[in-house]
């Protein structure tokens, strides 16, 4: 008796066609491409904003360690003599202590070199390029550009940071 029952709701029963079939895989089609596509754009915005933040870090924390040395020195002497790397900072403390440090960017690495024997790794990333990363002393002033870059070909990401220093004076 039920099984008769059964068999007479599913006569009356249609389902769905292959035209209906094939619009509704369609949608679901376009629904999961729109978020696969959404999904890789956030993956990729986010790996563009770690490589900028990691960028800007280090070009800054360059500046930071050279504009802290800068401000102690009395000598402030550039490859050239006006610009650029490697960078000798001088100054003689109040007990007549020598000290000296030099700056230098070899494969990207900005290097600290100090006179009483130690050297330190300050930043990674930088630009050895010339225009890219200088160091130019005019009356006094030094001008500071470090220029970091993370990544590589289309996904590079490039930051520019500028400072201006005052070393103290002469003594």
């Amino acid at each position: 008796m039920i099984l008769h029952k059964l068999r007479s709701i599913s006569k009356n029963q249609k389902g769905f066609t292959l035209i209906e079939t094939i619009a509704v895989l369609a949608i679901v089609s376009l629904i999961g491409a729109g978020i696969t596509m959404a999904t890789i754009q956030i993956l990729n915005q986010g790996a563009r904003n770690s490589d900028y933040t990691t960028a800007s870090r280090h070009a800054m924390n360059a500046i930071y360690w050279i504009s802290r040395d800068a401000q102690m020195a009395q000598t402030i002497v550039p490859d050239g003599g006006t610009s650029g790397f490697p960078l000798i900072l001088r100054w003689t403390e109040w007990d007549n202590s020598e000290h000296q440090i030099d700056y230098s960017i070899e494969d990207g690495k900005l290097r600290r070199n100090y006179s009483g024997g130690g050297s330190k790794l300050v930043a990674e990333y930088i630009n050895s390029v010339a225009e890219n990363s200088t160091c130019e002393v005019t009356g006094g002033v030094l001008t500071l550009t470090m220029t970091a870059t993370v990544g590589d070909g289309s996904r590079a990401v490039t930051v520019t940071k500028v400072r201006e220093i005052t070393p103290r004076p002469g003594l």
